[in-house]
């Protein structure tokens, strides 16, 4: 039953999701109110703020799974890779694949449109990257076992995370210009490979898992 459970409390948490992606894809994020939204998903607008604490996570609805995927990625790398080889592989991977959080869809410039034309957005994208890169540099430090006060963990995480953010942005920036998919898809691969030869050492290096024995 718990089971059941999850499942009906999932599909409630898509459907609102959805309504209002719908709503804000239509007249903007700023505009839309909690209460319409709650009126065109047939809910109430306290059901809505149960799922959802803020309007912000209806639109940017896996926060959670987006802080926490490049720090997952680093605790599962390989025997023998570095925190910076796991991830930039990993963007990689999601590129090549064309993964819905890389930007690599449909529509994706509807999106974008929604994201820049609300200051609100913008302001919470960019405490999502800051808590990224936190939660990020957190790891670091625990897998590298970081004497107290090293600033090395801060600033690989903050490398790793511009470097990929820089590979994301293409998509973006692509899908508003109307860039054919395959293309841009083929500009991040290109970027990455620049990341790659940038990364000196010191970075590319560090929290190098132990080869396997």
């Amino acid at each position: 039953m718990a089971g059941l459970r999850e499942r009906k409390k999932e599909q409630t948490r898509r459907h609102l999701s959805d309504v209002a992606t719908g709503l804000f894809l239509e007249r903007g994020f700023d505009i839309v109110t909690v209460a319409e939204i709650a009126e065109a998903a047939e809910v109430s607008v306290n059901t809505v703020y149960n799922y959802f604490p803020a309007k912000e996570n209806l639109f940017l609805d896996r926060e959670d799974e987006q802080v926490e995927r490049p720090s997952r990625r680093v605790r599962e790398r390989a025997p023998g890779e570095s925190a910076a080889e796991a991830v930039l592989r990993a963007v990689r991977r999601d590129v090549e694949e064309r993964r819905p959080w890389v930007g690599l869809t449909e529509g994706y410039d509807r999106f974008m449109r929604v994201l820049f034309g609300s200051p609100t957005l913008m302001a919470y994208l960019q405490r999502m990257q800051y808590r990224t890169c936190d939660r990020l540099a957190e790891t670091l430090r625990e897998e590298t076992a970081a004497a107290p006060g090293d600033p090395m963990p801060d600033l690989v995480a903050g490398l790793m995370l511009w470097l990929t953010n820089s590979v994301y942005r293409i998509a973006g920036a692509d899908a508003l210009a109307g860039v054919p998919v395959d293309e841009t898809a083929a500009r991040m691969l290109a970027m990455l490979d620049d990341a790659e030869r940038l990364l000196g050492a010191p970075a590319w290096d560090y929290a190098r898992r132990p080869a396997a024995s």
